[in-house]
């Protein structure tokens, strides 16, 4: 043992009791605006199917359609990781999860839409639909069916059809109450907002429903769609999107990016609308910086490239689309759309072969962090958040199993959640 030494201080116990008064204020709102990641499953994809086409066999028509196009266009591993480019290591475990995906759990989130996908209806036609969704949903919760998320898109907050979106959202809702109750996985999907003040009034909505039938306040949360440059820069030259998230006074729960919209509202020509798009990489990028730490999630658009036709052009549109998911999954954008039931083999063989690709170097990283054993990098805890938050997600999605994730890195799934959303100002949260 070393010569003990001798601690002295100059200041007064008061001066950080001072200092941490004067702070209080701005701890609550750091506390109140930056909570940090919900810890919730994020789906890795939404898909829209119209308000009039939903069907009770419209989520396992999806994964048939998709396991036919695998039977017919890549009928076995070998070929399913050719066209994609796959590592053959990966071709035989990303092959198999993927349709046992389809044949599991074809889709994670859906979104049953009254707005573009829906267009312009008589108001008695649509008010009829909007029933009909509500109980069909509630019979697939009810039923064991449905996906862990659904909802709707309901009309924008725009004066032209601000009173459709408004009775229709008010429509589902009355109807899903009737029918048992909210369920914990509703989801909805709020379009084209120009204005923090748009979604001020959707709150408004809310606000009053949820009053109307005794709910919880904040009960019900919903996803903005950013569609317009003026919800990324604002007049004044502020980023819109921040603000409007601060409107949504903690009901928002992602930000999800309109590729064709937004594109063509900047000017981008027909031919070059696409998620990997200067302009999209842009819009994408302020979202995200808006988002961090808010616990909203975001979500990257779609590809209007349907996988459909004979085998070479489905090879064709399947390439980009795998191409864009792991672009998007690179840039720590981890949920996208889905338009057609061809998209979801190389959505999910993009994600899995993403999570796979990478489970023994991140499982090495992580047990190496909780042993203190060093390696090659130095990791913090920061680092030790992420590579927690991207085992759980690999779970959550099924590229990966909890079991083999436990055998690498030594954790259980509450410890890497403890790593994955540590308290604030603890980040040295440490594994039993």
């Amino acid at each position: 043992m070393g010569q003990q030494e001798k601690v002295a201080t100059s200041l007064a116990g008061a001066v950080s009791e001072e200092i941490s008064a004067s702070l209080t204020a701005v701890d609550a709102e750091l506390a109140r605006r930056y909570p940090g990641d919900p810890g919730t499953r994020q789906p890795v994809h939404t898909v829209y199917v119209p308000g009039d086409v939903f069907e009770p066999g419209t989520l396992r028509s999806w994964g048939d359609q998709a396991l036919a196009a695998l039977d017919e266009h890549a009928p076995d591993a070998a070929s399913f990781a050719a066209v994609l480019g796959i590592p053959e290591e990966l071709a035989g475990p990303v092959h198999d999860r993927v349709r046992a995906k389809l044949e599991r759990e074809p889709v994670e989130d859906l979104r049953i839409d009254f707005e573009d996908g829906y267009g312009p209806r008589p108001d008695a036609e649509e008010d009829e639909a909007a029933a009909r969704v509500a109980r069909l949903v509630s019979e697939a919760y009810a039923n064991g069916t449905a996906a862990p998320y659904m909802g709707i898109r309901m009309k924008c907050m725009e004066a032209g059809v601000r009173d459709r979106g408004i009775r229709t959202t008010d429509v589902f809702l009355t109807g899903l109450m009737a029918a048992g109750g909210l369920p914990e996985g509703l989801v909805l999907t709020l379009p084209k907002v120009t204005y923090p003040e748009q979604v001020t009034a959707f709150v408004q909505l809310l606000e009053a429903f949820e009053k109307a039938h005794g709910l919880d306040a904040g009960r019900i949360g919903f996803e903005i769609q950013i569609e317009t440059s003026q919800s990324i820069l604002a007049a004044d030259g502020t980023a819109a999107v921040a603000r409007m998230i601060d409107a949504a006074q903690g009901r928002a729960t992602g930000l999800h990016y309109g590729t064709f919209d937004y594109s063509a509202c900047v000017g981008v020509s027909a031919a070059y609308q696409a998620s990997d798009h200067p302009a999209a990489d842009h819009a994408k990028a302020v979202m995200q910086v808006a988002a961090a730490g808010t616990g909203v999630r975001v979500s990257d658009g779609s590809t209007n490239v349907l996988p459909v036709g004979p085998t070479g052009q489905v090879h064709e549109a399947w390439r980009l689309h795998y191409g864009l998911t792991r672009r998007a999954l690179a840039r720590a954008y981890y949920q996208g759309w889905d338009m057609h039931p061809g998209h979801l083999p190389t959505r999910y063989a993009a994600v899995y072969a993403f999570y796979r690709e990478g489970l023994e170097p991140a499982a090495a990283r992580l047990a190496a962090y909780v042993a203190k054993a060093g390696g090659d990098v130095m990791d913090e805890p920061a680092t030790a958040k992420a590579l927690s938050g991207y085992l759980l997600r690999g779970i959550d999605c099924g590229a990966l199993d909890t079991a083999e994730v436990a055998r690498l890195t030594g954790l259980t799934r509450a410890d890497l959640d403890a790593f994955a959303s540590p308290r604030r100002g603890d980040l040295t949260v440490t594994a039993p």
